[in-house]
């Protein structure tokens, strides 16, 4: 008896948190039975389910649950292209890699870059079946093609089926759903319950950037209507400042595709057609709605999971550059005072509107991108600063810095040595929290 005491003792895990590792969702029992270790075609499991693409808005959930992982080897291949590309290009040497795990890594050749759009647009465009959904994360991984952008966020997002023709009558039915929202909760705006609500919106919206898009009057009113229903629709947060930034990608991504536009900055939606411009409504409000999912404990009472990524980007930064990390502390700067908000509207303040859905990209073709990896980009971006910050010797100046960093002028090529960092930082430090502990 006390052999076997001791044999379980040796067994247990601990359940002790340690810097720098992420708190891991139990996995969710797929509602549907799947036989292990068969393949199947997509009609075998089409009539194994009871039409599961329309089950409803909760169960879409399909296809997340046949996502699979980003393959680890392609994209710290592509990490390392760009690091060593930009080098190559300023006639400096190629960075350093850090030591561990990743360089267990076998050489691979590169992955070929303008091929590589050419497979997106034709996996997206062609496909008549179920296409693999690592295949579409692995092409979308280092940047979209702007011509098939809108279908491929969709997909990505799981608002569409990967099938092509369940698509149409999908779409359809989503939007349709989204005013009949419209038609029973919109005229309660005005109501004692939900004017507060509503105020704050309408408040918010003309704040947002950027204003050329934001002030035209039908903008407004198509995002009012959009962050009214979804407050009402998810009480549990209702609405909160930050959620508000987050309807501008999908919006401005869904529209270009309807106009010509080289400054996105600077969309006129006046020549948009009424209909086209319901229809982009509706997929913008479902889109944010599959992000928000995956992150609403950022907006609940207290937005504890806000407060919790603040913590943990302050112990991974005082691990990966510790001198950075006294040198805040030294000065007595809190990381909430500047990271909360590149939490709250996931770095949507610090980066121009044309950087922030390059990195959307990238973040849709990551598991769990918006929480998890978000954390990792924003360790890179704050590190990218350290030259300057460790030059600020006053709490006022340094302080300003972090809130007003200079990415004005920042353009697709800063966001990907940005996400290279990240992918490096997120392969050194997620699953090994012992290997790195100082």
């Amino acid at each position: 008896m006390a052999s076997d005491g001791a044999r379980k003792q040796f067994w247990k895990r601990s359940n002790s948190k340690v810097p720098g590792s992420l708190l891991k969702a139990a996995p969710k029992v797929p509602t549907t039975p799947v036989r292990a270790k068969r393949v199947s075609t997509f009609q075998e499991f089409e009539s194994n389910t009871s039409d599961a693409w329309d089950a409803g808005e909760d169960d879409d959930e399909l296809l997340a649950m046949a996502a699979e992982s980003l393959n680890t080897e392609v994209v710290m291949e592509t990490a390392h292209r760009v690091l060593r590309d930009h080098s190559q290009r300023r006639g400096q040497p190629a960075l350093q890699e850090a030591p561990g795990p990743e360089q267990r890594l076998k050489p691979e050749a590169e992955p070929p870059s303008a091929p590589g759009d050419l497979r997106l647009v034709k996996s997206v465009s062609e496909s008549h079946t179920s296409r693999p959904a690592e295949e579409l994360r692995k092409l979308s991984w280092s940047g979209i093609p702007k011509p098939v952008r809108p279908i491929t966020w969709k997909l990505l997002s799981g608002y569409l089926p990967a099938n092509v023709d369940r698509r149409p009558s999908t779409l359809q039915r989503k939007q349709k759903e989204y005013f009949a929202f419209i038609e029973h909760y919109y005229d309660s705006r005005n109501d004692e319950v939900h004017q507060d609500t509503y105020r704050q919106i309408h408040i918010d919206i003309p704040r947002m950037s950027p204003e050329a898009l934001i002030l035209q009057p039908k903008v407004m009113e198509i995002f009012e209507r959009i962050l009214f229903i979804w407050a009402i629709r998810h009480p549990a947060s209702g609405y909160v400042q930050g959620i508000n930034d987050l309807v501008t990608p999908f919006f401005v991504v869904f529209i270009c595709e309807h106009i010509e536009a080289e400054d996105v900055d600077a969309v006129d939606v006046s020549s948009v057609p009424e209909d086209v411009l319901r229809n982009i409504e509706a997929d913008t409000y479902w889109c944010m709605s599959k992000l928000l999912d995956g992150i609403q404990d950022n907006y609940t009472f207290a937005q504890p999971g806000i407060q919790m990524k603040v913590k943990m980007l302050e112990e991974l930064v005082s691990r990966i550059d510790e001198q950075v990390h006294r040198h805040l502390d030294q000065h007595e700067v809190r990381y909430l005072q500047f990271a909360f908000r590149w939490m709250n509207n996931l770095l949507m303040r610090e980066l121009p509107l044309r950087c922030t859905i390059r990195l959307w990209d990238t973040y849709q073709s990551e598991p769990e991108g918006f929480s998890h990896f978000h954390l990792y980009v924003c360790a890179a971006f704050l590190t990218r600063w350290r030259k300057e910050i460790l030059e600020e010797r006053d709490f006022q100046e340094l302080l300003l810095f972090l809130q007003n960093l200079p990415t004005a002028h920042w353009d697709d090529e800063d966001v990907s040595l940005l996400l290279a960092d990240a992918y490096r930082l997120k392969f050194a430090f997620a699953d090994a929290p012992n290997h790195y502990k100082k």
